[in-house]
Protein backbone atom coordinates (compact mmCIF):
# COMPACT_ATOMS: atom_id res chain seq x y z
CA UNK A 1 0.00 0.00 0.00
CA UNK A 2 1.12 2.93 -0.83
CA UNK A 3 1.60 4.72 2.58
CA UNK A 4 3.81 7.80 2.74
CA UNK A 5 5.92 9.68 6.01
CA UNK A 6 3.32 12.63 6.70
CA UNK A 7 4.40 15.98 6.03
CA UNK A 8 4.19 18.97 8.31
CA UNK A 9 0.46 19.43 10.09
CA UNK A 10 -1.00 18.12 13.13
CA UNK A 11 0.15 14.59 12.59
CA UNK A 12 -3.08 12.75 13.34
CA UNK A 13 -4.86 14.60 10.89
CA UNK A 14 -2.12 14.16 8.33
CA UNK A 15 -2.90 10.96 8.50
CA UNK A 16 -6.69 11.12 8.49
CA UNK A 17 -5.87 13.38 4.97
CA UNK A 18 -3.80 10.57 3.93
CA UNK A 19 -6.10 7.38 4.48
CA UNK A 20 -9.26 9.23 3.26
CA UNK A 21 -7.67 9.91 -0.06
CA UNK A 22 -6.43 6.37 -0.27
CA UNK A 23 -9.99 5.14 0.70
CA UNK A 24 -11.08 7.89 -1.86
CA UNK A 25 -8.75 7.01 -5.04
CA UNK A 26 -9.72 2.97 -4.62
CA UNK A 27 -6.22 1.73 -3.41
CA UNK A 28 -7.83 0.81 -0.15
CA UNK A 29 -11.00 -1.09 -0.82
CA UNK A 30 -13.77 -2.18 1.18
CA UNK A 31 -13.40 -4.82 3.24
CA UNK A 32 -9.00 -4.25 3.34
CA UNK A 33 -7.41 -4.63 6.64
CA UNK A 34 -5.02 -1.84 6.91
CA UNK A 35 -0.96 -2.88 8.35
CA UNK A 36 -0.68 -3.46 12.06
CA UNK A 37 -0.32 -0.83 14.22
CA UNK A 38 3.14 -0.62 14.45
CA UNK A 39 3.65 -1.37 11.06
CA UNK A 40 1.69 1.50 9.98
CA UNK A 41 3.10 4.01 12.49
CA UNK A 42 6.85 3.18 10.91
CA UNK A 43 5.64 3.62 7.08
CA UNK A 44 4.16 6.97 8.02
CA UNK A 45 6.31 8.34 10.25
CA UNK A 46 4.02 9.06 12.86
CA UNK A 47 3.74 8.07 16.75
CA UNK A 48 1.41 4.93 17.69
CA UNK A 49 -0.64 7.72 19.64
CA UNK A 50 -0.92 9.98 16.86
CA UNK A 51 -1.78 7.16 14.83
CA UNK A 52 -4.11 5.68 16.97
CA UNK A 53 -6.20 9.46 17.26
CA UNK A 54 -6.20 9.66 13.60
CA UNK A 55 -7.82 5.89 13.22
CA UNK A 56 -10.05 6.82 15.98
CA UNK A 57 -11.30 10.18 13.61
CA UNK A 58 -12.01 7.34 11.12
CA UNK A 59 -13.76 5.48 12.74
CA UNK A 60 -16.08 7.80 13.87
CA UNK A 61 -16.68 8.96 10.25
CA UNK A 62 -17.52 5.37 9.09
CA UNK A 63 -14.63 5.05 7.42
CA UNK A 64 -12.42 1.95 9.06
CA UNK A 65 -14.36 0.10 11.24
CA UNK A 66 -12.13 -2.00 14.30
CA UNK A 67 -12.54 -6.06 14.65
CA UNK A 68 -12.05 -7.67 17.63
CA UNK A 69 -8.76 -9.64 17.42
CA UNK A 70 -8.46 -8.66 13.22
CA UNK A 71 -7.65 -5.42 13.63
CA UNK A 72 -8.62 -2.29 11.23
CA UNK A 73 -10.30 -2.40 8.41
CA UNK A 74 -11.81 -0.55 5.58
CA UNK A 75 -15.66 0.09 6.19
CA UNK A 76 -18.17 -1.18 3.50
CA UNK A 77 -20.07 2.10 3.01
CA UNK A 78 -21.56 1.07 -0.51
CA UNK A 79 -23.37 -1.64 1.17
CA UNK A 80 -27.12 1.43 1.70
CA UNK A 81 -26.38 2.58 -1.91
CA UNK A 82 -29.86 0.54 -2.99
CA UNK A 83 -32.14 -0.39 -0.24
CA UNK A 84 -33.18 -3.86 -0.19
CA UNK A 85 -36.70 -3.43 -1.89
CA UNK A 86 -34.97 -1.69 -5.03
CA UNK A 87 -32.60 -4.73 -4.91
CA UNK A 88 -35.50 -7.03 -5.55
CA UNK A 89 -37.08 -4.94 -7.99
CA UNK A 90 -34.21 -4.85 -10.49
CA UNK A 91 -33.63 -8.69 -10.10
CA UNK A 92 -37.55 -9.21 -10.94
CA UNK A 93 -38.16 -6.85 -14.07
CA UNK A 94 -35.85 -7.48 -17.47
CA UNK A 95 -35.90 -3.50 -17.78
CA UNK A 96 -33.43 -3.13 -14.68
CA UNK A 97 -31.24 -5.27 -16.12
CA UNK A 98 -30.75 -4.32 -19.91
CA UNK A 99 -30.89 -0.67 -18.52
CA UNK A 100 -27.86 -1.64 -16.53
CA UNK A 101 -25.99 -3.37 -19.38
CA UNK A 102 -26.67 0.34 -20.97
CA UNK A 103 -25.17 1.69 -18.30
CA UNK A 104 -22.40 0.15 -18.42
CA UNK A 105 -21.54 0.32 -21.86
CA UNK A 106 -21.70 4.12 -21.68
CA UNK A 107 -19.58 3.94 -18.15
CA UNK A 108 -17.16 1.39 -18.74
CA UNK A 109 -16.45 2.70 -22.75
CA UNK A 110 -15.29 5.77 -21.10
CA UNK A 111 -13.40 3.79 -18.66
CA UNK A 112 -11.28 1.98 -21.05
CA UNK A 113 -10.98 5.49 -23.46
CA UNK A 114 -9.40 7.12 -19.79
CA UNK A 115 -7.65 4.34 -18.90
CA UNK A 116 -5.66 4.00 -22.06
CA UNK A 117 -5.11 7.39 -21.84
CA UNK A 118 -4.13 8.48 -18.16
CA UNK A 119 -3.78 4.96 -16.60
CA UNK A 120 0.22 4.32 -15.31
CA UNK A 121 2.53 1.91 -16.28
CA UNK A 122 1.44 -0.50 -12.98
CA UNK A 123 -2.04 0.36 -14.19
CA UNK A 124 -1.41 -1.43 -17.41
CA UNK A 125 0.02 -4.17 -15.85
CA UNK A 126 -2.70 -5.00 -13.57
CA UNK A 127 -5.17 -4.54 -16.66
CA UNK A 128 -2.90 -7.23 -18.70
CA UNK A 129 -2.03 -9.47 -15.48
CA UNK A 130 -5.69 -9.64 -15.21
CA UNK A 131 -5.97 -11.03 -18.76
CA UNK A 132 -3.70 -13.39 -18.40
CA UNK A 133 -5.16 -14.99 -15.76
CA UNK A 134 -8.37 -14.94 -17.56
CA UNK A 135 -6.73 -16.80 -20.52
CA UNK A 136 -5.26 -19.47 -17.77
CA UNK A 137 -9.03 -20.22 -16.67
CA UNK A 138 -10.33 -20.66 -19.81
CA UNK A 139 -7.84 -23.36 -21.21
CA UNK A 140 -8.16 -24.84 -18.02
CA UNK A 141 -12.26 -24.53 -18.65
CA UNK A 142 -12.98 -23.27 -15.27
CA UNK A 143 -16.15 -20.70 -15.83
CA UNK A 144 -16.43 -20.55 -12.32
CA UNK A 145 -12.94 -18.63 -12.02
CA UNK A 146 -13.33 -17.04 -15.61
CA UNK A 147 -16.41 -15.37 -14.85
CA UNK A 148 -14.81 -14.03 -11.52
CA UNK A 149 -11.78 -12.82 -12.95
CA UNK A 150 -14.09 -11.19 -15.93
CA UNK A 151 -15.30 -8.80 -12.88
CA UNK A 152 -11.70 -8.36 -11.69
CA UNK A 153 -10.52 -7.23 -15.50
CA UNK A 154 -13.20 -4.43 -15.32
CA UNK A 155 -12.90 -3.13 -12.09
CA UNK A 156 -8.85 -3.06 -13.11
CA UNK A 157 -9.75 -0.88 -15.98
CA UNK A 158 -12.25 1.45 -14.02
CA UNK A 159 -9.56 2.09 -11.39
CA UNK A 160 -6.61 2.62 -13.79
CA UNK A 161 -9.58 5.71 -15.25
CA UNK A 162 -8.85 7.24 -12.33
CA UNK A 163 -11.94 8.73 -11.85
CA UNK A 164 -13.74 8.36 -8.48
CA UNK A 165 -16.84 9.12 -9.17
CA UNK A 166 -16.82 6.67 -11.66
CA UNK A 167 -14.66 3.92 -9.40
CA UNK A 168 -17.16 3.90 -6.49
CA UNK A 169 -20.55 4.25 -8.35
CA UNK A 170 -19.25 1.15 -10.63
CA UNK A 171 -18.21 -0.54 -7.96
CA UNK A 172 -21.07 -0.81 -6.08
CA UNK A 173 -23.19 -1.94 -9.55
CA UNK A 174 -20.12 -4.97 -9.31
CA UNK A 175 -21.29 -6.09 -6.29
CA UNK A 176 -24.93 -6.25 -6.87
CA UNK A 177 -23.51 -8.04 -10.39
CA UNK A 178 -21.83 -10.85 -8.05
CA UNK A 179 -24.86 -10.95 -5.94
CA UNK A 180 -26.62 -12.06 -9.27
CA UNK A 181 -28.95 -9.41 -9.10
CA UNK A 182 -28.94 -8.55 -12.84
CA UNK A 183 -27.73 -11.82 -14.26
CA UNK A 184 -25.49 -14.73 -13.34
CA UNK A 185 -22.41 -14.11 -15.18
CA UNK A 186 -21.37 -17.83 -14.73
CA UNK A 187 -24.44 -19.05 -16.78
CA UNK A 188 -22.79 -16.48 -19.87
CA UNK A 189 -19.80 -19.06 -19.56
CA UNK A 190 -21.29 -22.32 -19.59
CA UNK A 191 -21.00 -22.14 -23.35
CA UNK A 192 -18.04 -22.79 -25.26
CA UNK A 193 -18.77 -20.59 -28.17
CA UNK A 194 -19.47 -17.58 -25.56
CA UNK A 195 -16.74 -18.00 -23.69
CA UNK A 196 -14.44 -17.80 -26.40
CA UNK A 197 -15.95 -14.64 -27.96
CA UNK A 198 -15.94 -13.12 -24.37
CA UNK A 199 -12.01 -13.77 -24.29
CA UNK A 200 -11.54 -12.54 -27.35
CA UNK A 201 -13.19 -9.20 -26.69
CA UNK A 202 -11.12 -8.72 -23.36
CA UNK A 203 -8.19 -9.42 -24.94
CA UNK A 204 -9.63 -6.75 -27.96
CA UNK A 205 -9.90 -4.74 -25.02
CA UNK A 206 -7.05 -5.43 -23.00
CA UNK A 207 -4.60 -4.63 -25.91
CA UNK A 208 -6.19 -1.40 -26.83
CA UNK A 209 -5.45 -0.21 -23.58
CA UNK A 210 -1.69 -1.75 -24.00
CA UNK A 211 -1.36 0.39 -26.98
CA UNK A 212 -2.75 3.58 -25.57
CA UNK A 213 -4.87 3.77 -28.23
CA UNK A 214 -8.57 5.32 -26.54
CA UNK A 215 -10.61 5.72 -29.68
CA UNK A 216 -10.36 1.30 -29.96
CA UNK A 217 -10.09 1.16 -26.42
CA UNK A 218 -13.49 2.67 -26.04
CA UNK A 219 -15.08 0.68 -28.71
CA UNK A 220 -13.77 -2.33 -27.84
CA UNK A 221 -15.41 -2.27 -24.59
CA UNK A 222 -19.17 -0.57 -25.77
CA UNK A 223 -18.61 -3.68 -28.65
CA UNK A 224 -18.24 -6.20 -25.31
CA UNK A 225 -21.43 -4.54 -23.47
CA UNK A 226 -23.62 -5.11 -26.91
CA UNK A 227 -22.49 -8.04 -27.14
CA UNK A 228 -23.51 -8.96 -23.56
CA UNK A 229 -27.10 -7.84 -24.21
CA UNK A 230 -27.41 -9.49 -27.38
CA UNK A 231 -26.46 -12.58 -25.33
CA UNK A 232 -28.76 -11.95 -22.16
CA UNK A 233 -31.57 -10.84 -25.18
CA UNK A 234 -31.41 -14.22 -26.78
CA UNK A 235 -31.39 -16.34 -23.26
CA UNK A 236 -34.49 -14.67 -22.01
CA UNK A 237 -35.97 -15.27 -25.32
CA UNK A 238 -35.10 -18.56 -25.16
CA UNK A 239 -36.41 -18.83 -21.92
CA UNK A 240 -39.78 -17.37 -22.54
CA UNK A 241 -39.95 -20.16 -25.89
CA UNK A 242 -39.65 -23.01 -23.15
CA UNK A 243 -42.54 -21.64 -20.95
CA UNK A 244 -44.69 -21.27 -24.04
CA UNK A 245 -43.60 -24.59 -25.05
CA UNK A 246 -44.26 -26.21 -21.64
CA UNK A 247 -47.69 -24.84 -21.14
CA UNK A 248 -48.44 -25.77 -24.25
CA UNK A 249 -47.69 -29.34 -23.63
CA UNK A 250 -49.62 -29.17 -19.81
CA UNK A 251 -52.30 -27.44 -22.24
CA UNK A 252 -52.64 -30.84 -24.67
CA UNK A 253 -52.43 -33.32 -21.54
CA UNK A 254 -54.83 -31.96 -19.98
CA UNK A 255 -57.26 -32.23 -23.06
CA UNK A 256 -56.33 -35.74 -23.28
Amino acid sequence: MPFQPVQQEKLAQGVVRQIELLILRGLLRPGERLPSERELAERMGVSRPSLREAIAELQAKGLLISRAGSGVFVADMLGSAFSEALITLFGAHDEAVFDYVSFRRDLEGMAAERAARFGSGTDLKVIDAVFRKMEAAHSKKNPADEAALDAEFHLAIIEASHNIIMLHMLRAMFDLLKEGVFYNRQQMYRQRTTRDQLLDQHRAINAAIQARDPVAARAAAEAHMSYVEQALADVRKADRNEDIARLRYQHELARE
